[in-house]
């Protein structure tokens, strides 16, 4: 945010912009136990400063890497400074509290309410259904997918398998549990060189941001790669290395699902990791990409149906490889919580399409709420005949 827009939202009589609307407060959650700790932070930032203040007071909610949840003293505070100046909070389970409650070691500070929780983070302890399942609990709205659909998007076996199932076309693939390598290494070499000619991938299973990932072009690279991928999670991935072109597509809502254009990652280095994504300029995003409308409208549709295949809700981005020589199409992954720095493709792929950032915002908070409406609608106990408890007792 601006210094200016930050003067008069600090002004502002809580809960109220200066047109007199009741503003929202949004709780964004970001940081957290994971590899991705620094992406998270990054599209924090820049969720923060797109809310509109005239709508929504932001709330920053920053986890550090030892998982304590802290909250800043105001809204103007940099985000960076929220782990050194915030004040310790837990979130309870309980869904009469509504709000961020202080610890011990801050007695008399009032808990923190927030109307809707935008969690902004990526890998595990966040973007894998760990959060949601808190913040469902908690009886908060949130912004993205539920428990279930986190959770099967952070494991790309079992998201691949769902895919595979629902007549989706996947590279192959085949998952090795951490376990098993460290236990039986020469079985689990043995299988790998019988299933696949290098160059093939290994990733973590349930990372994302190229953590961990390396493309390994010989056979004595692969205890290496194992090594490196099983830090990071309990699975580990290896995949067919594709010669493909990279396309990407966002997709929004809850029952009825939008795609947007297709974009296409051009990377600078060898392959798209982590370096190429966040540390390095030089990689193009091309939005929209150079496809045919045939093209298009597959790309679309097979985002839509993968969205659907894992049970997703409000906001996803779709990644394909389109393989050059036979200009075959496979779904690599789909990320329930995608980038949303300036530069991430989730955003700016929907921006070419006709919704702005603001308006992005906009639309995934109206998700949030409408899935959370939709939920409580159901009941979850019974109302028994009267005396029927004591049978019951028996």
């Amino acid at each position: 945010m601006s210094a200016s827009v930050l003067a008069k939202v600090t002004k502002r009589e809580y809960g109220v912009g200066m047109s007199g609307q009741k503003r929202l407060r949004i709780g964004v959650v970001f940081g957290g136990r994971s590899g991705e700790h620094e992406v998270s932070i990054a599209s924090a930032a820049s969720v923060i400063r797109a809310l509109d203040p005239e709508k929504y007071e932001a709330v920053p909610i920053g986890i550090t890497k030892d998982g304590r949840w802290l909250v800043g003293t105001g809204a103007q505070k940099m985000l960076s400074d929220v782990f050194k100046l915030g004040e310790r909070v837990a979130l309870p389970p309980d869904p009469t509290a509504a709000a961020l409650v202080p610890l011990a070691q801050n007695p008399g500070r009032p808990s923190v309410a927030v109307d809707v929780v935008f969690p902004v983070l990526h890998g595990t302890y966040g973007e894998d259904g760990t959060v949601q399942g808190l913040l469902e609990l908690a009886g908060l709205p949130y912004v993205g997918a539920g428990v279930l659909a986190s959770a099967v998007g952070m494991d790309k076996d079992v998201q691949k398998r769902l895919f595979e199932q629902a007549g989706l076309p996947i590279v192959p693939f085949i998952a090795v549990r951490r376990s098993d390598w460290e236990r039986e290494p020469a079985n689990v070499l043995k299988a790998v060189k019988k299933k696949f000619k290098f160059p093939i991938f290994i990733k973590p299973a349930t990372l994302g941001s190229s953590v961990g990932m390396t493309r390994v072009k010989a056979a004595h690279q692969l205890p290496a790669a194992l090594n490196l991928a099983s830090e990071f999670a309990l699975k580990i991935m290896v995949e067919r290395c594709v010669n493909a072109r990279e396309i990407e597509v966002s997709v929004l809502g809850n029952d009825e699902v939008r795609a947007s254009i297709p974009g296409e990652i051009v990377p600078h280095r060898e392959f798209y990791d982590y370096t190429a994504k966040y540390l390095e300029q030089g990689t193009q995003l091309l939005i929209p990409a150079q496809l045919t409308k045939k093209q298009v409208s597959m790309f679309q549709e097979y985002a839509v149906r993968a969205f659907k295949a894992i049970d997703g809700a409000g906001m996803a981005r779709c990644d394909f490889f389109l393989e050059r020589r036979t200009g075959k199409v496979f779904i690599n992954e789909l990320n329930t919580i995608p980038g949303f720095t300036s530069i991430s493709m989730y955003p700016k792929m929907w921006e070419a399409s006709g919704l702005p950032y603001s308006k992005l915002i906009d639309r995934l908070v109206e998700l949030a709420l409408e899935a959370h409406r939709e939920k409580s609608r159901t009941k979850y106990s019974i109302e028994l005949p009267q005396g029927s408890a004591g049978a019951l007792e028996s």
